[in-house]
């Protein structure tokens, strides 16, 4: 599961990786954030033809939804399953994939003796350039009226160094397999991409208990514990 990211880089920096255009007055009012936490409103890319960057809600609401409710959500959504399901297997074929923006995440490691808090854990990529997760976007059409647009992080099996901490990770895409997921193509060719980052190329530390409430967004979020 992945709950908490951060998008802390410059947004030229977004522009440069994934050749996006960045409005002005989106460039203007970008700020960095520490703690991303789901039903917040987050920068994502969409389009095979031409690329766009829109806000959506953090929490997939499936078009058929009907009104904002919170057991409709999705936050994640499983690589392995995804086909399985007849709602996001129609996204991955009608194209709504998008990129997701952000330069590291958080993962909670359970303790060995259960009465002991959870230890969160920052990962980031070692050469801390900006990068995208895998995702899926929907809207719906609320009685009121109101369009809703809402995304959900594709995760997968964790590769050796998330592993230590959790059983899951987001799918991690650079600038090339950014491309490759927004592209026009059979779902065949897009699967393979729905795998674990090398675990070479990300580094990782723990974390204070900062980040384990929303209402903390600030740089002491991602400060080494101790």
């Amino acid at each position: 599961m992945c709950g908490r990211f951060t998008i802390i880089s410059d947004p030229v920096a977004f522009q440069l990786e994934f050749d996006i255009p960045i409005e002005k007055t989106v460039e203007q009012d970008w700020k960095a954030r520490y703690n991303v936490a789901p039903a917040q409103l987050i920068p994502v890319v969409a389009g095979a033809r031409e690329r766009s960057l829109a806000a959506m809600q953090w929490g997939l609401l499936p078009a058929w939804a009907r009104e904002k409710r919170d057991s409709f959500r999705l936050i994640n959504v499983r690589a392995e399953t995804i086909m399985e399901k007849v709602t996001f297997r129609k996204l991955l074929q009608k194209e709504q994939r998008c990129l997701i923006l952000a330069d590291g995440f958080y993962e909670w490691q359970a303790s060995s003796q259960p009465k002991l808090p959870k230890t969160p854990f920052y990962f980031h990529l070692k050469d801390h350039k900006p990068f995208a997760f895998a995702g899926l976007w929907d809207y719906s059409t609320l009685p009121d009226g109101q369009i809703a647009q809402t995304c959900a992080i594709i995760t997968c099996a964790p590769n050796a160094l998330v592993g230590r901490v959790h059983d899951r990770m987001p799918v991690i895409l650079t600038a090339q397999t950014g491309r490759a997921w927004l592209e026009n193509q059979p779902v065949a060719l897009l699967l393979p991409l729905l795998s674990a980052f090398p675990e070479s190329e990300m580094d990782a530390y723990p974390v204070g208990a900062l980040i384990n409430s929303p209402a903390n967004d600030s740089p002491e979020c991602i400060l080494p514990a101790g």
